[in-house]
């Protein structure tokens, strides 16, 4: 194990209406952590839209805010309890700007900006089964909200910063790592049990890559599917963007290598590329890990 258990950057509130604030992935590897090991990874991320992925078309602008940026700052750590059980948290700072008029802000009493503490995440994993090369996990977590960000502001809330529901999330991962090269792949699907008004989602991610004694990099393709909500600006559509069917899919990869001692660093992007309700977004992030442990081998 396992310095390079990926260091994540990733922002975990759950995509609420159009704005995307950086999670496709659950902040979740396939990598276990070992009996008191773990990380904590501070990262900065930066999001941008303009155009908008709407039912049934993709649409050119932004309503109102014409683009929007969202900038995070993430606390991510995880830490292993046995060989066989991790806890894993996650913690964003968000702040959301558009590119709104400022004439058209004025007649309808909205701002271009948004900020504060989103959701706070935890999760337990555990290694159900491991026979040679594949490992099968389970994982249980729940979302829940650390401040009292609006969401009920009618279009204004397309720069929240969230949605403001807890979740309850249930996680099952296979991960095959190979025993004669750095080569690994790992999927997980699983379902989001939300509050409020929030639609209930299967959540579901594909990873490969390589993790090198002195380089980790990989790539991923993320997707969710609501089980219900509404399209914005269509029939049943009540001004409540937390209401709203979100689908995406999302790729993006990261690499992380580590610095002398027990730091490392690392990067990531990518983008959503197909979606309901969302911002057709890229994004880009930068992290430093701290690890608990040093060990040069997976």
């Amino acid at each position: 194990m396992k310095i390079f258990t990926k260091a994540a950057m990733i922002s975990s509130g759950l995509i609420l209406g159009l704005t995307s604030i950086s999670l496709a992935q659950t902040p979740l590897s396939g990598f276990m952590q070992g009996k008191n090991g773990g990380s904590v990874s501070f990262s900065l991320t930066n999001e941008n839209y303009k155009h908008v992925f709407l039912y049934p078309d993709e649409i050119d602008e932004t309503p109102i805010f014409n683009k929007v940026s969202t900038s995070s700052f993430n606390i991510y750590g995880t830490y292993g309890l046995s060989d066989k059980l991790d806890i894993i948290f996650n913690v964003p700072f968000i702040q959301t700007s558009g590119s709104a008029n400022a004439d058209v802000l004025k007649g309808l009493g909205y701002t271009n900006q948004r900020s504060g503490a989103q959701d706070l995440s935890a999760f337990l994993k555990y290694e159900l089964a491991k026979k040679g090369n594949v490992s099968i996990q389970g994982s249980l977590g729940i979302t829940t909200p650390l401040s009292d960000y609006k969401v009920d502001e009618s279009l204004q809330s397309i720069i929240a910063i969230g949605n403001h529901a807890t979740t309850f999330n249930g996680i099952l991962l296979g991960q095959y790592k190979s025993s004669n090269s750095p080569f690994f792949v790992s999927g997980q699907i699983g379902y989001s049990l939300r509050s409020t008004a929030v639609p209930d989602a299967i959540l579901s991610q594909l990873k490969a890559g390589f993790a090198f004694n002195r380089l980790y990099f990989d790539g991923y393709v993320g997707n969710q599917t609501s089980t219900g909500g509404v399209d914005i600006l269509r029939n049943g559509f009540n001004g409540s963007f937390p209401a709203t069917k979100v689908n995406y899919t999302k790729v993006g990869g990261s690499i992380y290598t580590p610095l002398d001692g027990n730091f490392g660093i690392s990067g990531g992007g990518g983008a959503i590329v197909d979606g309901r309700n969302i911002g057709k977004s890229w994004y880009a992030n930068v992290g430093v890990t701290y690890n608990f442990k040093y060990n040069n081998n997976f």
